[in-house]
This record gives C-alpha cells, sequence and structure tokens, in this order.
C-alpha cells in the first residue's frame, strides 16, 4: 500500500504501491465518502479564486519562468552543488515533484518517484522501487539535476548518481508549516527561477490563511482531539503518530490537538497499543485514505486492538485524507487544512 510523500518518516517496510492522486475525501461515521467542493484552490494567484484546480492536478503559475543558470547552492547534506541546466530534472519524493511543476517547469520533469500520482506527473517513468532510487534508471534517462531529500536512499544509489557527475540537490523534509516556504524557495533557487519561488511561496500562504479563517471557535474552549494512525493492513503494521509524525503541525493549524505529541510520543511512529490509545483518548482518528482502505474501512478500524475503546472508536470518528498529499507540505497544503477543518469541525 503507498506512503505519504513524505515517506521517509514511515519505516520502509509498509511502503508498497503508489498513492492515487489527490482526492480529499471526506469519511463519515459509516463510512461514506465525499469531496469537498469548496477546496482554496483558486485561480491565478488570489488565495481563493473563482476557478478551481482539479483535484488530480496541481496548479502551475503562469505563465511559466524561465531558469536563470548557473547557480550554486546549499544542499542540506552539507555540500554545494553547481546547476548549469534544468532541461531535465528529476525529482525523488512525490513532494518536490509537486513543487517543482507548481513552479511551472513540469515539463522539464523526465521522471517520477511512485508517490508523484498527480496528473501532469502520472505519465512519467518511475524510477523508484518500493521507495528506494534506483541509479540506473535515473542515469538513463540523462537528467540534468536531481533533486532529493535527506533520507532518499539507498546511499549507494544516491553515491552512484553523483559520481556519474549528476548535479544533485538534497533538501530537508518537511514536517511543519513553516517548512513549506523554505522548501519552495530551496527548490526555485535550485531551478533558477527564484522569484517564482517568491511568487509560489506568496500564494500558497495566501491560501493556507484563507484556509484558516474557517475555523469555528471552538465550543466551551474545547479543541477536538486526534490521534493520527498510520494503517498498512495487507503487512500487518498499525502505528500511532508521535511528534516527530508529521502531521502535529497541520493538526495544530486545523485547530485540533495531536494526541500523540500531547501523550509525549517523540518519535515518529510508534506500534499501537491498547494502553497508548486509552492514554490518547482521541475524539477523532486521522488516517490516510489507502491506510484506511487496507483494513477494510471504519469496520476494520475499530478491530484493532484499543480503537474502539476511546471516544473516536465509539463514535467512528474517522478523518481521512489522500496518502499522496497529506504529508506534503507543498503548494497544496491549504486544500489538506480545508479538508481537515471540514472534516473536525463541520457537521456530519
Amino acid at each position: 500500500m503507498p506512503t505519504p510523500a513524505a515517506s521517509s518518516r514511515i519505516p520502509r517496510l509498509a511502503s508498497a504501491a503508489a498513492s492515487l492522486a489527490l482526492a480529499l475525501t471526506a469519511l463519515t461515521g459509516c463510512g461514506g465518502t465525499a469531496t469537498p467542493a469548496d477546496s482554496p484552490t483558486g485561480a491565478a494567484d488570489s488565495p481563493t479564486g473563482a476557478a478551481a484546480a482539479a483535484p488530480d492536478r496541481v496548479e502551475p503559475l503562469t505563465p511559466s519562468p524561465t531558469p536563470a543558470l548557473p547557480v550554486t547552492v546549499p544542499s542540506a547534506d552539507g555540500t554545494s552543488v553547481t546547476i548549469t541546466s534544468a532541461d531535465r530534472v528529476v525529482p525523488l519524493t512525490g513532494s518536490l515533484s509537486e513543487i517543482v511543476h507548481t513552479l511551472g517547469l513540469g515539463d522539464r520533469v523526465v521522471a517520477r518517484d511512485i508517490t508523484a500520482t498527480f496528473e501532469q506527473a502520472a505519465k512519467l517513468p518511475v524510477v523508484t522501487r518500493a521507495h528506494d532510487v534506483s541509479a540506473e534508471s535515473v542515469l538513463s534517462l540523462r537528467p540534468t539535476l536531481v533533486i532529493a531529500e535527506t533520507t532518499t536512499g539507498p546511499a549507494e544509489a544516491i553515491g552512484q548518481i553523483r559520481d556519474a557527475g549528476i548535479p544533485l540537490l538534497v533538501v530537508a523534509p518537511a514536517k511543519t508549516l513553516d517548512d513549506v516556504p523554505k522548501r519552495i524557495d530551496t527548490v526555485a533557487r535550485a531551478l533558477g527561477v527564484k522569484d517564482a519561488g517568491t511568487r509560489l511561496g506568496r500564494r500558497t500562504a495566501d491560501r493556507i490563511a484563507a484556509a484558516r479563517e474557517h475555523i469555528p471557535a471552538a465550543a466551551a474552549g474545547k479543541k477536538p482531539r486526534v490521534a493520527f494512525l498510520y494503517l498498512r493492513g495487507t503487512a500487518s503494521v498499525y502505528l500511532l503518530g508521535g511528534s516527530d509524525s508529521g502531521a502535529a503541525s497541520l493538526l495544530e493549524a486545523a485547530g485540533a490537538v495531536d494526541t500523540g505529541k500531547e501523550s509525549g510520543l517523540g518519535k515518529d511512529f510508534t506500534p499501537i497499543t491498547s494502553e497508548a490509545l486509552a492514554a490518547a483518548a482521541p475524539d477523532a482518528i486521522l488516517v490516510m485514505s489507502k491506510g484506511l482502505e487496507s483494513v477494510g474501512g471504519v469496520d476494520g478500524l475499530v478491530k484493532i486492538p484499543g480503537v474502539a475503546q476511546t471516544p473516536a472508536g465509539m463514535d467512528r470518528r474517522v478523518v481521512s485524507v489522500d496518502d499522496g498529499v497529506l504529508l506534503n507540505y507543498g503548494p497544496r497544503t491549504d486544500q489538506v487544512l480545508t479538508s481537515l477543518i471540514s472534516q473536525l469541525h463541520g457537521k456530519a
């Protein structure tokens, strides 16, 4: 089953197939689904423009910028990278691919990671195997720039690409909303389109702010308590997200409390136990859509030990967001927040 684009924080044993493209689904207690029609993916550069982008597409800047190269930029692994051409780009995570496409340079991308399944990238050749990079596949495409994250691996493949003389930029993974503008700026500078990065960062920040305006005042000051569960039923993987899972910042921005972080779970993920869930006592459970599907929907979820005993399990209150976008922390994060706010605070 798929892992999120920020899959480096999920144990590799849980990864397999690609996620579907963006489908911000709202699951009700009886397991039905619905797609929010008011996601703030507006036209042009307005926070909430009139013409919404299709839900399975990214929305590129227009007109497309022209790279001004060469540039030399710092890499997150402590090196400096000189880039002379952005003609053939290979982003090695779905999140990075989303940024490159949204900057308006999608026509220069020649391959994708398995998690980049939005419409503009879906037909590109895949150069990862269960999230491990195939150096041979990358090199066969003659890239002029490869963009990876600090957790992209295996190290041998990264070394092989660099040894072939290909400029390879390493970007720090995102874990909070504060990382969104930094990642956009880093990628834009590497591609020689700094001004486009500034423009996209501003558009993204405006849309995130617009999404957060729809958070209602908490009833009697009580915020919904949410546990983030990572589920892969086919591999019998059931994990509870902690403070480093990547979900805490999103939940807090959506006016909720991440119970894993509140419970003092310092790691990214911990195997689910009845005791841990009881201590967390979530009002709602956040899952990725394909993960929920892998355990048989809400009916299967409440059969996981401890879930049925939580307030969320008893009320069958489940919040679901598509795997390929939940933890991306990129140009579509406003859509994630809109979905979370709608599901956590809206009426069933």
